[in-house]
């Protein structure tokens, strides 16, 4: 099995797994992660590979970390990710990719990054749920940050922080190769309440 027919089917194993933990069925999944219910079933039947802004929404939407939508396999205090398992999520034949180095879901999801833009490339992300935070450290060359509609430089050796409740893109504007180092804080997921939560209580009274 390649990689590829691997991280689809921990995906819908994983997908199907969360979604009932989390007790959502195929449409309220669909509605509260803004992606069809149909793409939820090919997902979870192992008939697609989704795109990388789909795979965000239903994490997000799940409250999960994407590597933990990945890969479910984890030690109970430590665990290693070595360099061979980490997970290329995104990479441009120009040379730019993204890997997920590591996630947990303690206490929300919490995710590690490396990025690596060539001159010229860069990509966008979805808007995470409130409360998302996004904290990086640019290693070499310059990065600009746009956040909503303003645009930040972060040089070599700066960090940077932000609420990504907004859609937000990174890109690499000047002449050498961008490499950064991010970290995304999530915040964890309430279950759906049961509709008889909602019903009003009973007045017994005369």
């Amino acid at each position: 099995m390649s990689d590829l027919e691997q991280l689809t089917q921990a995906l819908a194993r994983n997908l199907k797994r969360w979604r009932g933990e989390r007790g959502f069925t195929l449409d309220s999944l669909a509605v509260r992660a803004g992606v069809s219910r149909g793409m939820i079933i090919q997902i979870e039947q192992a008939r697609t590979n989704p795109s990388v802004g789909t795979t965000v929404k239903l994490a997000d939407a799940l409250g999960v970390s994407i590597s933990t939508l990945l890969d479910y396999d984890r030690g109970p205090q430590v665990r290693i990710v070595p360099p061979d398992q980490t997970v290329r999520i995104w990479s441009s034949g120009a040379g730019s990719s993204t890997t997920m180095l590591i996630g947990t879901d303690e206490r929300g999801p919490m995710e590690l990054w490396t990025w690596h833009l060539v001159p010229g490339e860069g990509t966008e992300s979805v808007p995470h749920p409130s409360g998302t935070i996004e904290m990086l450290h640019v290693t070499a060359g310059d990065l600009t940050l746009v956040v909503g509609e303003e645009e930040f430089r972060v040089p070599a050796g700066a960090a940077a922080t932000f609420e990504a409740n907004l859609p937000h893109s990174y890109r690499n504007d000047g002449s050498v190769p961008m490499e950064m180092t991010l970290a995304v804080s999530v915040p964890p997921v309430s279950p759906p309440v049961p509709a008889a939560a909602h019903a009003p209580a009973r007045d017994d009274r005369p």
